[in-house]
């Protein structure tokens, strides 16, 4: 049997994959059977710094993020790879993610992250009173020249956009001999129907592919046992040393 570490990171994989089906925006390059280590890379405006030009317009960004042998227990190890001119991002790469840098949530997963890192990106979020990078943190409070958030577009931009071609549906004009034939059907396929009111009030712009859990992922797998995280970690390699990953692509 799989130890919750190995079922947790097949989770975030899974969960990974239906975010890169759901965004143009992002790309991820990820090696490990399964995965434990992933390269994101984020094209949309964000900005970066450099001397002698100032800030600037920066549209390609890459991310480092190794699961190490204390995931989910312990925080991912993140790296920033590309120029980029945040609060809440060092020079240096490392990166500020709050209250969770010092109080990890197990419970969070790793395509939530890339919704942090993505809105990181185009300043949706950041914290100007704990700065990595001072000068960063300065310009945000102050500048007057750019609208934020810098890039509008949400990351799952692609299910955004088939949502928006989705034509309104008009309660009024659903015809009730419609309505009563599905009714009909549910009760010849076995399934138990319930008489609501008179008024048709499903939601056009929610499907099933839209539920969070349509890649699959079990809700429970971040209900992690220590000992057992314990127990199922090398005590002097990682998991990654003894195993040469393999790696993929997700598109």
């Amino acid at each position: 049997m799989s130890s919750p570490r190995m079922r947790r990171l097949e989770a975030d994989y899974q969960a990974i994959r239906s975010l890169c089906r759901e965004s143009s925006i992002l790309e991820v390059s990820c090696s490990g059977q399964p995965p434990s280590t992933y390269l994101l890379q984020f094209t949309g405006r964000g900005l970066a710094f450099e001397a002698g030009t100032g800030i600037q317009e920066q549209m390609e960004h890459s991310v480092r993020i190794r699961l190490g042998s204390g995931y989910p227990r312990q925080i991912p190890e993140l790296h920033w790879l590309t120029p980029i001119f945040h609060p809440n991002i060092s020079a240096n790469g490392l990166v500020c993610l709050g209250g969770y840098t010092t109080n990890w949530v197990p419970s969070l997963k790793l395509d939530d992250l890339c919704q942090m890192l993505w809105d990181m990106i185009r300043y949706r979020n950041f914290d100007p009173a704990s700065p990595y990078n001072r000068m960063a943190a300065e310009w945000a409070r102050s500048q007057r020249d750019f609208i934020l958030p810098l890039d509008s577009r949400p990351l799952r931009d692609r299910r955004v956009s088939e949502q928006d071609l989705r034509p309104e549906l008009d309660p009024q004009t659903v015809p009730v001999s419609s309505l009563d034939q599905r009714v009909e059907e549910a009760r010849k396929d076995g399934f138990g129907v319930t008489n609501r009111s008179d008024s048709y009030n499903a939601d056009p712009n929610v499907v099933d592919s839209d539920l969070p859990n349509s890649a699959g992922v079990d809700p429970g797998v971040e209900l992690v046992d220590a000992e057992e995280v314990e127990s199922a970690t090398p005590s002097s390699t990682d998991d990654r040393d003894q195993n040469p990953p393999d790696i993929l692509f997700i598109s």
